[in-house]
């Protein structure tokens, strides 16, 4: 199990080094000097050499990359061209108002749709199958602006029950917090729902296939029996992975939820960074959402022998 892990960790560190070089060199393409941006179109051209001498401009490009690289891991993002603050201590802020968001409707999507698709492969062909995997086709179809659109209009405007504009942070008001919660979060539980149910039925299609689901029916056990004790845990991997894939993309990913419902989350800071042309804070963001799909999937590779004990074995 330490093999597994240790293997698991060292397969990850390329891939952070890949992805610390690609954020870097998108930056670096982007057309415009950032020193002329931050001194702004009054500057003398003796400012702005100064400038990017101090940031370190004026030197080759893997030197700058060493210089940004040494300042990453020493948790020095720089500082915002648009208002001077601190870069890392802005983007982690806006980090956790996305996670919270995400975290929480994955895990109400997962907790709905896993024991439907089960259901739907278990009743095959049958008129609840038909009916979950025509639900859940539906619900992949509609785009997540329009279905959170619709969700105001009904719930905020018509019925007046919840708040559609702003924003309140849940550690600073669980009640409030909750309450401006409750849309973006169930407008990704209803689109991801229909992504994991139809998982949660290919995969447990395939397990009742297979000849111990059989062997497991000769011995004279229950339906229920061999659905969730024999077959839930095996057909549940495949879907454990495509969970991590959800929750990796949806952590960058939900820039259009944020400017629908106005959150401030990690996503709709860097479209207004791109904007604004905000150099240290587009490379932060691409950072940290890279950084956290990174994470997420090595932390969905180790608890994955959990559900099938062979990943160790091999």
């Amino acid at each position: 199990m330490i093999r597994f892990i240790l293997n698991r960790v060292l397969m990850a560190l390329p891939t952070i080094a890949l992805v610390a070089i690609t954020v870097f060199a998108l930056i670096r393409f982007i057309p415009g000097d950032p020193a002329e941006l931050m001194l702004g179109d009054m500057a003398q051209p003796a400012q702005i050499e100064a400038l990017r001498t101090e940031l370190g401009l004026d030197q080759s490009l893997p030197q700058q990359f060493l210089i940004w690289l040494g300042n990453v891991l020493h948790g020095d993002f720089g500082r915002s061209i648009v208002n001077g603050e601190a870069v890392l201590p802005l983007v982690l802020e806006r980090f956790v108002v996305s996670a919270e968001v995400v975290v929480v409707a994955v895990f109400l999507a997962s907790l709905i749709a896993v024991p439907a698709g089960v259901i739907a492969a278990w009743r095959q062909n049958s008129v609840t199958d038909l009916a979950l995997v025509g639900t859940a086709t539906v619900l992949l179809s509609i785009p997540t602006f329009w279905l959170g659109l619709l969700l105001m209009l009904f719930f905020g405007l018509k019925l007046g029950w919840l708040p559609v504009l702003g924003y309140v942070s849940i550690r600073d008001n669980p009640t409030a917090g909750l309450l401006y919660l409750i849309l973006p979060v169930m407008t990704l539980v209803i689109h991801e729902a229909g992504v994991l149910i139809r998982m949660a039925r290919a995969s447990t299609l395939e397990v009742l296939r297979l000849d111990y689901i059989t062997h497991a029916r000769a011995k004279g056990l229950s339906e229920s029996a061999v659905l969730w004790r024999h077959a839930f845990k095996n057909a549940f991997g495949p879907t454990w992975t495509m969970i991590g894939l959800i929750l990796g993309n949806l952590l960058g990913g939900i820039a259009v939820i944020e400017t629908v419902f106005t959150i401030p989350g990690l996503g709709r800071l860097m479209v207004e960074s791109i904007f604004a042309r905000d150099y240290p804070v587009i490379q932060a963001c691409l950072l940290v959402v890279a950084l956290s799909y990174v994470l997420v999937n090595l932390v969905v590779d180790l608890l994955y022998p959990l559900f099938d004990p062979r990943v160790v074995a091999e």
